[in-house]
């Protein structure tokens, strides 16, 4: 009861975190992505690319690009406009702009076992293999937010191919970061020298991040109370499961999403039957590289 009052008076004055219930305007951009894909590096980059004259770290980017997990209704809607909001939720249709990053949920696994372990949500001993049994059914992060699939479907199969939906993916900017930091600049109508492009890439890179970490993790929030021996920046490599995942890990994964994969440009490696990718979300399968 006691938690329901409270709740609901935080609601009342706008004092609740953001999540998913938060006013929307026309002019904002929504940074979306499934946990632990890259959307963190993503908001450094379009900060860097937003406010060239600014030193963006850890202690300013929640005002420069908010998380709604980290920041109150009330906080959100003072935000000067137009604003590029972070979040992880599924689809939704009053998001006016998007841009969609997606990474290979085989590596995703991993990334969030990692996270969980910093944010002593599992043990360390926890295996990997029955990790990947909750990833596979939304245990591993907030329920809200669905599985991979669940949400990474939920946004390609609504909204792949609109001219206000921009899908990048994590390993073409690992790959091409010139190009992909373009394409999102060029998307948020922030044309730039490939001068600015260096000069972006190389504040936001996974280097600088994580030495920003290291000064900042007792003031940053997405830190201060969490373990200092398990960075939140993490390795920023693709392919990492292939040496670390159990390959029956890897099945299962293929198994429930190898349609999407495909679709996404990431192939397979097990037997796991998937439909062909011509015949799942067409769209968005001419758009994987």
């Amino acid at each position: 009861m006691i938690y329901r009052i409270t709740h609901t008076l935080k609601y009342l004055t706008g004092l609740d975190y953001a999540g998913r219930n938060f006013a929307v305007f026309p002019d904002d951009t929504m940074v979306v992505s499934y946990p632990r894909s890259g959307n963190t590096w993503t908001r450094f980059l379009i900060a860097n690319l937003l406010h060239p004259s600014k030193d963006v770290s850890f202690l300013n980017i929640e005002s420069l690009i908010p998380d709604t997990t980290t920041i109150s209704s009330l906080r959100l809607k003072r935000i000067p406009r137009p604003r590029v909001i972070k979040t992880h939720e599924y689809f939704d249709h009053r998001y006016p702009k998007v841009v969609y990053i997606v990474r290979d949920p085989r590596d995703v696994v991993l990334s969030c076992h990692n996270f969980q372990r910093k944010y002593r949500q599992i043990p360390d001993a926890y295996p990997l293999e029955q990790y990947v049994d909750d990833f596979l059914v939304g245990r591993s992060t907030e329920r809200a937010w669905g599985t991979w699939g669940e949400n990474v479907g939920s946004w390609l199969s609504s909204r792949s191919g609109h001219p206000s939906f921009l899908l990048v993916r994590f390993e073409d900017m690992l790959q091409h970061p010139h190009e992909e930091l373009k394409r999102l600049g060029d998307f948020l109508g922030v044309p730039a020298t490939l001068e600015i492009l260096e000069q972006v890439i190389r504040r936001s890179s996974a280097d600088s991040m994580r030495e920003l970490e290291k000064k900042q993790q007792d003031q940053w929030v997405g830190a201060r109370k969490h373990r200092k021996d398990i960075p939140f920046v993490g390795s920023a490599r693709a392919g990492g499961w292939k040496a670390k995942l159990p390959e029956r890990g890897v099945a299962k994964i293929e198994a429930a999403w190898g349609h999407l994969m495909l679709a996404l440009g990431y192939d397979l490696v097990t037997t796991a039957a998937a439909p062909d990718r011509r015949q799942v979300l067409p769209q968005t399968a001419a758009l994987a590289r």
